[in-house]
């Protein structure tokens, strides 16, 4: 990040220097932020808190799903629910209808570690945008709105796709 914004922007295009920047600062704030969960009393892997963000959203999903959903096989994602649910993050049942199908959803205990490594990462990032000017806050605020609109569109493109490429094979 040693380049100025203005001559990033005129060195390349627009979208690829926005993308650039955007993993850098990404990438700072992972290591931030690792560096405050490292204080947690149960840290637990990147891809261990994205199963329990798609638990969260999704409140109840099998294991196939789960798999989709992570871009992850359905074995490495099972073992992964075992390690999960023996900690107590996670909660699995039967489902009712066919009592070969697990169901699982995020326990208390995950729902509470989410919790708590959101505040984490609030803190820490409230702590480096009250540096930052008021009229830049503002700034990037309205830019970070744009970014999980055109995100949350391509997400639900990509649900409404998914089906119908699945009914074509």
């Amino acid at each position: 990040m040693s380049r100025r914004p203005e001559e990033a922007l005129r060195q390349s295009s627009a979208g690829d220097a926005a993308a650039s920047t955007a993993r850098e600062v990404l990438e700072l704030l992972e290591v931030m932020w690792s560096q405050a969960e490292n204080a947690s009393p149960a840290p637990l892997s990147v891809s261990q808190v994205r199963v329990l963000y798609v638990l969260e959203q999704e409140q109840i999903v099998n294991l196939r799903t789960l798999a989709e959903k992570l871009n992850s096989t359905p074995s490495s994602t099972s073992r992964m629910c075992d390690r999960l649910h023996a900690a107590g993050f996670i909660d699995r049942s039967h489902n009712r209808a066919d009592r070969r199908e697990l169901e699982l959803r995020i326990s208390r205990r995950g729902a509470g570690y989410l919790a708590g490594l959101r505040a984490r990462r609030e803190e820490v990032l409230g702590g480096l945008l009250g540096r930052m000017a008021p009229r830049d806050r503002a700034m990037l605020m309205r830019g970070l709105l744009a970014v999980r609109g055109v995100a949350e569109d391509a997400e639900r493109s990509h649900a409404t796709e998914a089906p119908a490429q699945a009914d074509s094979a």
